[in-house]
């Protein structure tokens, strides 16, 4: 059992419980990731990052609290604390899900989204990973998903060398027939980053959600992440999904369109195969 001292000070601060051990853990992009064991028998997970971006943590501790406000919504670690270079939350224990659990989180996830959200957006910017994410809300959809996710994106990754001129001209044209592809429905009430690694199952089998990039927004974006890198048992997540609140027919051809954002930043950050996919993904939409 180990204890690292200024990290466990940094902890005691803002939970007011003592630190009986620290454990390094694999992961957390550019943060460093801490288990940390209570003087209560409790466990909790412990973010640093000396040079965050100003508002990171503040605006990840909003995302996980607006999510959690939602009675049989998805399941989000309780905020324990959080400072500008800290974000303390509850431990979720690994475990696997089977299809049943993936089935409950289609459920409890059409119930997050039917909860809803006062604009397209949200009242201050975020962050998707480490990128600024502009929030400031439109009037449509189709608006919001051109200028506040696609362009701006493009024009980053174009400005990295990881987008070439022919990809950022696919984008635009996908952009041009906007209000005719992605049909209007209220805001839902978004995860924004729902990829399947920011999706815990615990030993119980009740998936947690983490790291959002919360926002309101069309449900649809949630969906297509959840597909873009495979969550286990998508197919009875999406049917189970469907059952509770269904989709607008053509739903599943859709699925490209809202990938596109999720693929631009990943070219933003990562360059390489991922510039190269979204002229793939524009193709069909254009």
């Amino acid at each position: 059992m180990t204890r690292r001292p200024a990290l466990a000070r940094r902890a005691e601060a803002l939970l007011g419980s003592a630190v009986v051990s620290t454990a390094p853990v694999a992961g957390g992009g550019l943060s460093t990731v801490t288990k940390l064991r209570l003087s209560n028998g409790s466990t909790a997970l412990m973010k640093t990052h000396s040079q965050a971006p100003a508002g990171l943590f503040e605006q990840e501790a909003w995302g996980l609290r607006w999510l959690a406000e939602v009675e049989g919504g998805v399941h989000v670690p309780e905020v324990l604390g959080v400072d500008p270079e800290c974000l303390l939350i509850g431990w979720v224990e690994s475990g696997r899900a089977n299809a049943d659990d993936a089935a409950e989180f289609g459920r409890r996830l059409a119930a997050t989204h039917a909860a809803g959200a006062p604009d397209y957006g949200a009242e201050r910017d975020g962050f998707i990973g480490p990128l600024p994410l502009p929030n400031r809300s439109a009037p449509t959809w189709a608006e919001f998903y051109a200028v506040r996710r696609l362009l701006p994106y493009a024009k980053l990754a174009h400005d990295r060398g990881a987008l070439d001129d022919d990809g950022v001209a696919a984008v635009e044209a996908v952009v041009r027939r906007l209000p005719e592809l992605a049909p209007e429905e209220p805001p839902s009430r978004l995860h924004g980053d729902l990829w399947n690694g920011n999706v815990l199952w615990g030993q119980e089998g009740r998936a947690s959600v983490i790291d959002p990039a919360a926002y309101g927004g069309h449900r649809e974006v949630d969906l297509a992440m959840l597909a873009l890198f495979g969550l286990p048992n998508l197919p009875r997540t999406l049917e189970a999904y469907h059952e509770v609140a269904p989709l607008a027919d053509g739903w599943e051809e859709r699925t490209g369109l809202f990938q596109l954002f999720p693929v631009l930043v990943h070219a933003c950050l990562f360059g390489g195969r991922y510039g190269a996919r979204v002229a793939g993904l524009a193709r069909p939409y254009l």
